[in-house]
């Protein structure tokens, strides 16, 4: 059973309160995936399917370790990587433009946060202008490509039925199921195949849209410059 803690955080300074906000929505996260991964093999939704997670050999339920890997990659991982990303974006862009101010200001963060920032902030001052530019299109890329690709394992996860989260696959962890309805279990995956055969066609759409958008922006940029060289030469 988890233990649900609320904090009131209305007489704490408003960047103070975020940061504890996010804080407590990530061990909120932590402690579900813990009390669903340690409180016996299955949990109330897996034993109604008949269902139970199993290791690589499909004999075996997972070990603790491989369940503290996919509670990490599931949980800390998704996080960390959002607020790197969120700070490198953010470094990218005062570097590109000197005179302009952080977006998060000069409020005091966490310990770790500092440290993350400023080790960001000093290898993003190593960087020329073509790598800072380069790094600035990757992190738009990845920042596109993340929320894409959970997509897109999701509709595969509809057609073969096999992992679920990306975290499952990388840990090895996948269901078994036993016992049930042959004939509704095969109508059951042919309604899952025909969603996922969906999910992918509108996830193409989606690509299209967003390669087309970008195309557009790169197109009008580089108009931007051109123009404004012109003004200048004048």
């Amino acid at each position: 059973m988890v233990l649900v803690i609320v904090l009131d955080l209305s007489h704490l300074p408003l960047h103070i309160s975020k940061i504890f906000t996010e804080l407590e929505h990530l061990s909120g996260e932590i402690l579900l995936e813990v009390e669903e991964e340690t409180e016996g093999y299955q949990t109330l939704g897996e034993e109604y399917v008949n269902i139970i997670q199993v290791d690589p050999s499909k004999k075996k339920v997972p070990s603790f370790l491989r369940r503290a890997a996919f509670i990490s990659l599931h949980t800390l991982l998704p996080y960390c990587l959002e607020k790197a990303l969120l700070h490198l974006e953010q470094e990218l862009q005062a570097e590109a433009e000197p005179g302009r101010a952080p977006e998060s200001g000069p409020a005091p963060a966490l310990p770790g946060r500092t440290f993350l920032r400023s080790w960001i902030r000093g290898q993003v001052g190593q960087l020329t202008e073509q790598q800072r530019k380069t790094a600035s299109q990757a992190v738009y890329v990845l920042k596109q490509t993340v929320p894409l690709l959970h997509r897109l394992h999701l509709a595969l996860f509809y057609i073969h039925g096999t992992f679920y989260h990306l975290s499952k696959r990388i840990t090895g962890i996948s269901y078994l199921q036993f016992g049930g309805l042959q004939g509704e279990d095969q109508s059951i995956r042919s309604s899952y195949k025909f969603l996922g055969i969906i999910s992918l066609l509108h996830l193409l759409l989606t690509v299209g849209v967003q390669m087309y958008s970008f195309k557009q922006k790169q197109r009008a940029r580089q108009e931007w410059k051109l123009h404004r060289n012109l003004a200048h030469q004048k």
